[in-house]
Parts: structure tokens; sequence; C-alpha cells
């Protein structure tokens, strides 16, 4: 498969009033999170050329399920988090570097620049 889900359709409309067809789930190590574009969140505008307006959800579907080996998808990019069961990665971040990737590397430095100043004390 294409590995990941999607939510919506004119059935099962994922948000009020938008019969959108949106990425639900990126399955890990599947093909589109090997790819690494496709966000969960993002709204499918097309696949293979082919427009998803106003489908239900099971013809989305087959739509993916008989897109071929080569896939072209035509994303919107959800700009804020919304309510509701899709996971988000990043949402609601200002982007950089999170706290944790400058905090642990900085702590690890000092602790050894205090280990190598007493080592360098005790011998003096």
């Amino acid at each position: 498969g294409l590995g990941f889900n999607i939510v919506g359709g004119t059935d099962q409309q994922y948000i009020a009033n938008d019969s959108s067809i949106y990425v639900s789930r990126i399955k890990k190590d599947g093909a589109a999170y090997l790819d690494g574009r496709l966000q969960e969140g993002d709204k499918i505008l097309a696949i293979n050329g082919k427009a998803l307006k106003d489908l239900r959800h099971k013809d989305a579907v087959e739509l993916f399920r008989n897109a071929g080996y080569h896939v072209s998808l035509k994303i919107q990019r959800r700009l804020q988090p919304q309510n509701g069961p899709v996971g988000h990665r990043g949402d609601g971040e200002s982007g950089g570097l999170p706290l944790a990737a400058i905090l642990v590397p900085g702590l690890a430095l000092a602790a050894t620049a205090v280990w190598i100043l007493l080592r360098y004390r005790q011998r003096m």
C-alpha cells in the first residue's frame, strides 16, 4: 500500500461542512513515511490528476488502492491545528530545534568540562 490512512468524504466528513479527504495516519516504514513529504493532517486534493472532490469515503479509498506503482498526490498542507482524532507532528510548534536537542548535549558538555577540571586540579 501507500503507507497512510485517510479520513473524510461526503458520507464521513472529518471536518464539519467539508467533505475533503485528509491524511489521518502515516504508517511507520510505509511508502509515505519513507518518502517523507506527506504529513498527517494534509488535505489530499487529487491523486494521479483525479480530483478528490465530492467523493464518498469508500470511493476515495478505491482510487488510492488502484493508483498503481507511481503515485502523484496534490495536497494542501494544514496551517493550523484542528480538533479531531488526527495525530499531529509539529503542529503548534515554532519550528527550529526542540529544546531537548540543545539542552542534552549542552549538559553533557558541561558535565565533561567539570570532570576534566576536577581531574586536572587533582593532579596539581
